[in-house]
């Protein structure tokens, strides 16, 4: 071990920084932060750390560096612009027994400066020992990613309870297996989400004798277009979490694979007039689970508000009293649209978007024609693969001229993503001649014609965007 990893409490304790650019910033602030009651010594300081200076949050030492400067210091940093003075104050502090860090120089220091994952007073510090910066800061990003900003406020609420856990539990053994139940499942789950009081009495409960509740939960969550880093922190998280996993046909199999691995998994998909499970009982089967006690996730693929039928099942939920919790997800038009390389709005083309599923409940395309076909808007219709050719037509037949450009956008955001971008008129021939099927979308409007310029997403010979013309 190059370095003892250590946490210093630095509140109101005095620490010194030598240099006033950049450098000698981004450390100040970090000793700021730490409540350290700071100085700064340097002939002139950069303009943020002037205003720090101004606000009262730190002290410049205006002029030249002195030894005498480090006498009575916690720690000093040695943050100049100049090399050789870098490494004077470092053999200045060293013969005072002040610890000292010499910023881009390891080798000089006493103590070095991780990377940080702040969920205060949760803290997380990653080093290389001054070898390889990059890498920490590659494993820092990943960590932010797995770790919820709200971890913080689990770790103050959990704080809370310590001493009365000690005293409930004096073996550390059952201490430990009582603080892994607690802090994974429901009462982990309602701290994060802000309901304290609710976990607090279930924390009341479990310290006065009683078991775990065997309460279960559903978790509608939004899968996104398909492609899995676009889903949100939480999703992944609960994803991992899950006892069972209900989900559809939108949701595209690389997801699935982040699923627990040992979790149930029960395959729901709906198609037009094929339903794996009636709505009905999808709602039952999610009500039915939750009272055995499990955690139970409704995977959608998209977001669940959005043509998901989210809010009938959260109804039905809400019904029978079982806790629920949406998470939403980026909707497939959006994910769609930014991968073809098509802006749903843009000031020279659409300064509206509308969103349509491509069938009534009863397999009818009698939609909201006059709205749909306006003037300088974007229609994007869900669902419409199996009706395109009617669809196209009842466009035309309702004004919208048959040059009006289209796409249908299959497998949005994944690696088999495939565009193809014609007219009205030529759409549903170049859907049947290119085999596009569900999962897809159908985005009507002048913005596709900025598909051929604005396409990014071209990972290989599959996933090219195909464009076609009259």
């Amino acid at each position: 071990m190059d370095f003892f990893p250590i946490f210093l409490k630095l509140q109101q304790q005095p620490c010194l920084v030598v240099g006033g650019g950049e450098a000698a910033l981004r450390k100040a602030r970090l000793l700021a932060a730490a409540g350290a009651r700071l100085q700064v010594a340097a002939p002139a300081l950069a303009p943020e750390l002037a205003e720090m200076a101004g606000r009262g949050e730190l002290t410049h030492l205006a002029g030249a560096y002195a030894a005498e400067q480090l006498r009575g210091q916690r720690l000093v940093v040695a943050a100049s612009e100049d090399d050789e003075l870098n490494r004077r104050v470092a053999r200045d502090a060293e013969a005072l027994g002040v610890l000292v860090n010499v910023v881009d120089d390891a080798e000089a220091s006493r103590y070095i400066t991780p990377a940080i994952v702040d969920r205060s007073p949760l803290m997380i510090a990653i080093a290389s020992g001054g070898g390889v910066p990059v890498l920490v800061r590659m494993m820092r990003a990943r960590l932010e990613s797995l770790i919820p900003g709200a971890y913080g406020r689990l770790a103050r609420f959990a704080a809370g309870f310590r001493e009365r856990s000690k005293q409930r539990f004096p073996d550390v053994d059952q201490r430990r297996r009582f603080w892994e139940d607690a802090l994974e499942g429901p009462l982990a789950d309602a701290v994060l989400n802000g309901h304290e009081e609710q976990a607090a009495a279930e924390m009341e409960r479990r310290l006065a004798g009683a078991g775990p509740e065997t309460v279960g939960a559903v978790y509608l969550v939004g899968a996104g277009p398909g492609n899995p880093d676009l889903l949100t922190f939480r999703a992944l998280r609960l994803m991992q979490q899950a006892d069972v996993v209900l989900y559809d046909k939108l949701v595209a199999p690389e997801l699935l694979q982040l699923v627990r691995r040992d979790a149930e998994r029960v395959y729901v998909g709906k198609a037009r007039a094929n339903h794996a499970l009636p709505q009905d009982d999808i709602n039952q089967l999610m009500v039915d689970l939750a009272r055995q006690g499990k955690r139970v996730l409704r995977l959608k693929g998209g977001d669940p508000f959005t043509f998901g039928r989210g809010g009938e099942e959260i109804a039905t939920l809400a019904e029978n009293g079982v806790a629920f919790e949406v998470v939403p997800g980026i909707t497939s038009a959006s994910g769609a649209a930014a991968y073809a390389g098509i802006p749903l709005t843009h000031r020279d083309y659409a300064q509206s978007v509308t969103f349509v599923t491509g069938h009534k409940q009863d397999g009818s395309i009698a939609l909201d024609w006059p709205a749909l076909t306006r003037p300088q808007q974007t229609v994007v219709v869900y669902m419409g693969v199996s009706t395109a050719a009617e669809l196209c037509q009842a466009f035309i037949a309702n004004g919208r001229a048959a040059a009006t450009p289209a796409a249908a956008v299959e497998w949005a955001t994944t690696a088999r993503q495939r565009t193809v971008c014609g007219t009205l008129s030529t759409l549903p021939g170049l859907m049947a001649s290119h085999g596009i099927a569900s999962p897809a979308l159908i985005i009507v409007g002048e913005v596709v014609e900025l598909a051929d310029k604005l396409a990014w997403y071209r990972r290989s010979e599959n996933s090219a965007v195909t464009i076609q013309e009259d």
